[in-house]
């Protein structure tokens, strides 16, 4: 694919978050007056601006921080709502997380969470990114530091996604969990590009996946830290040929437990087999030696095929024999509960 050599504006916006939060945390580390009102329509709003308006935010807000504004509030976390766009799935080790919450404990939290005002609740805050900083200050009952954006829904996902492409410890299938998001809220593939950093094809790859897999299977599967793309589009591919493993699947998922490597290793040895019982094709003969089909059985569903005119007739009779064959069915089984 051809790249122009003016980025897009969501490419730009990129490159200003991360400049912006580096200032934030300077303007935090050193001695500077009290936060003062509040930063009216921030950067992340400009996402979907002309660049020169991006640009002139930036200089802007710079003049701010530099000036020892900076809009720094302290809020009740428990006045703040996660994202209506998680970009993250549990993690197996919780242990993780209180090592994290401790150095907050401990040393302060040095770079404030983005939030923006709620949409439909007036006192309350909706947060934009920093959700594991506002989950500790929520656990130990401390304010937590917000820098308060106006955003709307779309740049919201977007900032999101941006925020994502420069973290190591998403896992391939977080990611491509969160391209479905943005997929879903409407934003334009070049932007997902350039939120998540990648190439079209590897957009194609996700959405091989994800619209293949439902949310909730890869919700209940987890993070799969050890588990790369490559096995997550095996399971796609098996799952989106055969709707007997997406229910074998579901099935097991509603009693395994463990790590999400294990629950999607379980999962995967449980679709398998699915496929290859469907893959052995039983013939079936007219008792004389000669072939009229092939039947193909799954736990829920049989298929016939026909081969020939034979064949064809064949099918024909299977048709007008399958009410008999319901009352006779019915029959045997009140005849076996007597």
């Amino acid at each position: 694919m051809s790249k122009s050599p003016r980025k897009s504006i969501v490419a730009n916006f990129g490159l200003l978050s991360a400049e912006l939060e580096n200032d934030q945390a300077s303007a935090l580390e050193s001695p500077s007056p009290a936060p003062v009102a509040r930063v009216g329509a921030g950067v992340i709003g400009a996402a979907h601006r002309a660049i020169d308006d991006i640009r002139a935010e930036r200089d802007r807000l710079r003049a701010i921080f530099e000036a020892g504004g900076g809009a720094i509030l302290e809020l009740d976390p428990n006045s703040i709502d996660p994202s209506p766009y998680p970009d993250r799935l549990p993690d197996d080790d919780a242990g993780e997380f209180e090592v994290f919450k401790r150095s907050i404990e401990n040393e302060g939290q040095k770079v404030p969470i983005q939030v923006r005002r709620h949409p439909s609740s007036a006192d309350r805050y909706q947060i934009v990114f920093g959700h594991r900083r506002w989950r500790a200050a929520r656990e130990l009952g401390t304010p937590v530091r917000a820098l308060q954006v106006d955003i709307s829904d779309l740049d919201l996902v977007v900032a999101q996604g941006i925020e994502n492409a420069s973290r190591q410890d998403l896992t391939w299938i977080e990611r491509a969990l969160f391209a479905s998001r943005m997929d879903d809220a409407g934003i334009k593939p070049r932007d997902i590009y350039a939120a998540l950093s990648i190439e079209d094809a590897e957009l194609a790859r996700m959405r091989s996946v994800y619209r293949a897999i439902p949310t909730d299977i890869i919700e209940a599967i987890g993070r799969a830290p050890k588990v790369g793309r490559p096995r997550w589009m095996e399971l796609a591919k098996t799952i989106l040929n055969e709707p007997d493993a997406l229910e074998a699947a579901r099935i097991e998922l509603a009693k395994v437990t463990g790590p999400s490597d294990q629950r999607f290793q379980r999962i995967s040895n449980v679709v398998k087999p699915v496929v290859a019982r469907q893959s052995e094709v039983t013939p079936i003969s007219n008792g004389l030696g000669t072939r009229v089909g092939a039947y193909r059985r799954s736990p829920k569903e049989v298929r016939i095929s026909a081969e020939g005119a034979l064949g064809a007739e064949f099918i024909r009779y299977v048709e007008e024999q399958l009410p008999a064959l319901a009352e006779q069915f019915t029959r045997q089984r009140k005849s076996s509960e007597t």
